[in-house]
Order: C-alpha cells, then sequence, then structure tokens
C-alpha cells in the first residue's frame, strides 16, 4: 500500500462526463489499497472566465477580492468529484485551500507556500477517506483566499505530497508524459521514460509547457518523486526523479524552445564602468527580467553594442523605459525585434561530455541559420535565432543528437 497524490488538470476535468472517469481512475487505485489525495484545477476555461468577469467589474481590482472570485473554480472541480466519487461507492470529501489549511503569504495572486498542516488528512486517509483538494488556492496570512498564480495546482499537488510524504505525485495532463522534444513540430521526438529534476526544471523554464517551473523546484528541493501522464490512456508516463536515479544519463535529454522571447539591441552604448548597471537598473525597477545578454565592444574601445533578450510581453514597456533614459545613456540607436526564437539543448550528460555546444553550432550551420546570441549554462547551451527557423532548427538538432524514434 502507497500513499499517492494525483493531480488532474483543466482539460483533464473539463466537464461532468471526464469528472466521471477521473473518479473511475482515482477508484482503481482505491481497490488496489493505496491512500488518494486527490488535487484538481478549475474545468478548461473556467480561470479565464472569472478573470474576464472580475477585469470587467473592476478595472483597478483589489487584488484580494480578484483572489476570491478566480479561486472559486476548483471549488467547483473538488465538490463535483467528491460527488462522482460517492457514487462510485468511494468515501470522499472534498477539501478547499483554507480547510486544509494551505498556509500561504500574503502575496495574493502570486502566492508562495509556507506549511500545510496534514493531521486531519492523513487521520481521514488512513480510515480510508479520499481527500479531494482544491488546487492553486490557499489561506494568507490575514486568514484570506490566496492564489498562488500561474500552474498553482501542479506546485499545490507537489506542496501536498511532500508534507504527506507520499511516495510519488502524479501530475494527469493531455500529453502522456515528457518528451525530447515538442512532438508537434518533430514527429520522431520520443517520450522519456526518466528525467532529472534538473534537466525538467530547464526544460520548463525553457519553454516546455508540460510542468510548471516553481512546481518542480518544489519537487526538486523536497525529493518528491512526480510523474507525468495522461488523463486520457493508461499508458506509462514520465518519472521525474533525482538524478541517482538514472542510471546511464544520455548527453542530451531534451530540446525546448520559448517564442515568448523579444530581442533589443543598443547601438553605440558608451564603454564605460557602470553603464551596464544603468541600463539594466531601470528595467529591474519597471519589474521587467532580462535573459540572454551579449556584449560587443568596439576595435577603439570608446563603444559598445549591447544585445539582450526580454519577455516578448514586456517588450513595450522595456522599450519605454530606455527611451526615457536615453539622454544619460548615451546610446545611439535602439533597434527592438519581436521575431525571435530561444532554442535550449539541455541534458545532465554536458557534465561529462565536451563538444555539445559545438555539434549545436556545427548543425545551425549546415543548415544556414544565423545565431545571434549565445548563453550556456552546466547542463544546457541556449542560442537566440529568427523565428522563422524554429521547425527546421529543432528537427536538425533533434537527429543530431541522437534522439529521433527509431
Amino acid at each position: 500500500m502507497a500513499r499517492i497524490v494525483q493531480k488532474f488538470g483543466g482539460t483533464s476535468v473539463a466537464d461532468v462526463d471526464r469528472i466521471r472517469k477521473v473518479a473511475g481512475r482515482v477508484k482503481r487505485e482505491v481497490d488496489a489499497g493505496h491512500e488518494l489525495a486527490v488535487v484538481v484545477s478549475a474545468m478548461a476555461g473556467t480561470t479565464n472566465q472569472l478573470v474576464d468577469w472580475t477585469r470587467q467589474t473592476s478595472t483597478l481590482h483589489d487584488a484580494r477580492e480578484y483572489d476570491a472570485v478566480v479561486a472559486s473554480g476548483e471549488q467547483v472541480t473538488a465538490g463535483l468529484l467528491a460527488l462522482a466519487l460517492q457514487e462510485l461507492g468511494v468515501n470522499a470529501r472534498s477539501w478547499l485551500g483554507w480547510q486544509v489549511p494551505i498556509r500561504t503569504d500574503g502575496i495574493h495572486g502570486k502566492a508562495r507556500i509556507r506549511e500545510i498542516p496534514t493531521d486531519e488528512i492523513v487521520r481521514r486517509m488512513r480510515e480510508g477517506q479520499v481527500a479531494v483538494v482544491a488546487g492553486f488556492q490557499g489561506l494568507g496570512p490575514d486568514n484570506r483566499i490566496t492564489t498562488l498564480g500561474r500552474g498553482g495546482s501542479d506546485t499545490s499537488a507537489v506542496a501536498l505530497a511532500a508534507a504527506l510524504r507520499a511516495e510519488r505525485c502524479d501530475i494527469f495532463t493531455d500529453v502522456e508524459g515528457v518528451y525530447t522534444t515538442d512532438p508537434r513540430i518533430v514527429a520522431k521526438a520520443r517520450k522519456l521514460d526518466k528525467i532529472t529534476y534538473e534537466e525538467m526544471l530547464e526544460l520548463a523554464s525553457q519553454g516546455a509547457k508540460v510542468l510548471q517551473t516553481r512546481s518542480v523546484e518544489m519537487a526538486m528541493n523536497h525529493r518528491v518523486r512526480v510523474q507525468v501522464l495522461s488523463s486520457f490512456n493508461d499508458a506509462p508516463g514520465t518519472l521525474v526523479v533525482d538524478e541517482d536515479e538514472i542510471v546511464e544519463q544520455q548527453v542530451v535529454s531534451g530540446i525546448a524552445y520559448s517564442r515568448d522571447e523579444a530581442k533589443i539591441t543598443l547601438l553605440k552604448v558608451a564603454d564605460r564602468p557602470g553603464v551596464a548597471a544603468a541600463i539594466f537598473g531601470p528595467l529591474a525597477d519597471h519589474a521587467i527580467n532580462v535573459d540572454m545578454i551579449v556584449q560587443n565592444i568596439s576595435e577603439d574601445g570608446r563603444f559598445t553594442d549591447l544585445t539582450f533578450t526580454v519577455g516578448k510581453a514586456d517588450l513595450d514597456r522595456a522599450v519605454k523605459v530606455l527611451e526615457e533614459k536615453r539622454a544619460s545613456l548615451g546610446f545611439a540607436a535602439l533597434k527592438p525585434d519581436p521575431d525571435v526564437v530561444k532554442i535550449s539543448v539541455i541534458g545532465v550528460g554536458m557534465r561529462s561530455h565536451a563538444g555539445v555546444a559545438q555539434q549545436m553550432f556545427k548543425t545551425l550551420a549546415e543548415k544556414n541559420i544565423n545565431i545571434q546570441v549565445i548563453s550556456t549554462s552546466e547542463i544546457k547551451v541556449s542560442v537566440l535565432l529568427a523565428e522563422e527557423y524554429t521547425e527546421l532548427a529543432l528537427r536538425a538538432l533533434h537527429t543530431a543528437y541522437g534522439l529521433d524514434a527509431s
């Protein structure tokens, strides 16, 4: 007998029929003798509708009331799933974030979990009751409902699994697991049996949509074994585990891409101490995150061209902030470019193998694809390319690193 946390996303509980199917899947685990806690998202599209209603009602809304409204989607799903389980003869009850309670800080809209007391849930699970927990929500220090931000239900599930000391946390979604790259673009992409926390964290942060970054960070910190699998079939999924559990590492495990990047180039910036701080300080003050950076110093050493990336959603704000500082920064021109893609090659095997970056550059050169910016870390090499080359680059690299399915 094991203690398992299962999490079902919005597409998995999109309507009553799918909720009944989820109940059947949960019942199978109960019948096998396992203790179950189930975390649910709102039904697909519900949160967007609630957010829209909130914004229609109040443009400059009270963040506390915003959380009270948008958290209601998960409340509905939790209640419906508990009812569906009861219809199948399974002892189940719903728990809202404040009832557990999932205690968070007071940052409404993007709260962070502080602690989850589990004595009562554990007592009931030992008696055979399934706990159906509303994801995405918690209870702030002022006893107000909080929400955890994008991907918050994944974070809720992993945090609950850590608190319950569960054997694993199963994340059910609309894909069958973690693939070597996006199978919609690369037909030969393979599903991975296992992947390390570090690799999954890099894949998530570099554009892969399977798991939310915060949930992977939490799983890694608390050593929660996570399994990603499909709600719609019984195929084995992908286990996200500690590196020690994987006997032989691939040099490259996956290739991620992100179309959410935009490039800014500042031409002829004075090359003097403090100029980088003068450029990036105002961006940080406006909560604009800068990612890849490359600097080219002129031959005479007087000027530099500075190229960096920001989130595409922040491009207009970043340009406005920098143009307002043009006089003090003294750059000659500013060139924004939203039509770029960041492609990242990821694998813990890079630590012990040379030539990964060289293979990437050689492969792209053979396809006449120009690299605009490069950044590296211990287990990742990222390049910025013109967006039109996304599919060609992904397919070529996937083949070059031997990731194609046979």
